[in-house]
């Protein structure tokens, strides 16, 4: 089988990202969609090893932004490649917060998007985070990162982390 084949699903780079008491915690993901429209929702997958995700619970909200194709690798690097453990991933590129308390980074970034978490699914390594919208807005004009430029182009990796890893 080609696994590499799912590098060319029509999906985005995004950043998620979520504060429960006082921690901050955010990670590069590939794997988030809309499902509905009313009520407005969106459904991300995180590691359930990532810091992030065990944010996200603890807070029962979450942010969520769209990289846009200015980003370099130093860039989805800072967010994607370290752990909010031991790192703060926002003080490099600024941070925000969302109408739900969640902080996000609008560097880079060309859509937000912050939700309540309204269900969580446990699909094996990861978790299935559905969130209701309740804030929306476009941050630039820049074009969406997608996986498949990041791959192509950037010649980005893919972490062990990551929905789509090959091992």
């Amino acid at each position: 089988m080609d696994m590499t084949a799912f590098f060319k699903m029509a999906s985005g780079l995004y950043v998620v990202s979520a504060e429960a008491d006082g921690r901050k915690a955010g990670c590069v993901i590939n794997t988030a969609v809309q499902v509905t429209a009313v009520p407005p929702r969106i459904s991300v997958a995180v590691n359930k090893e990532n810091v992030t995700a065990g944010v996200i619970a603890q807070a029962r909200a979450f942010a969520l932004t769209a990289i846009d194709k200015t980003a370099d690798m130093p860039y989805i690097g800072n967010f994607g490649f370290r752990s909010s453990d031991t790192y703060d991933k926002f003080e490099k590129y600024g941070c925000k917060t969302a109408a739900t308390g969640s902080p996000y980074s609008p560097e880079h970034a060309c859509a937000l998007f912050a939700c309540k978490l309204v269900n969580t699914v446990d699909v094996g390594t990861h978790l299935l985070f559905i969130g209701e919208v309740v804030e929306a807005e476009r941050l630039s004009d820049e074009e969406p990162l997608t996986y498949d430029f990041y791959h192509a182009v950037l010649k980005g990796k893919t972490p062990p982390k990551a929905a789509s890893y090959q091992g």
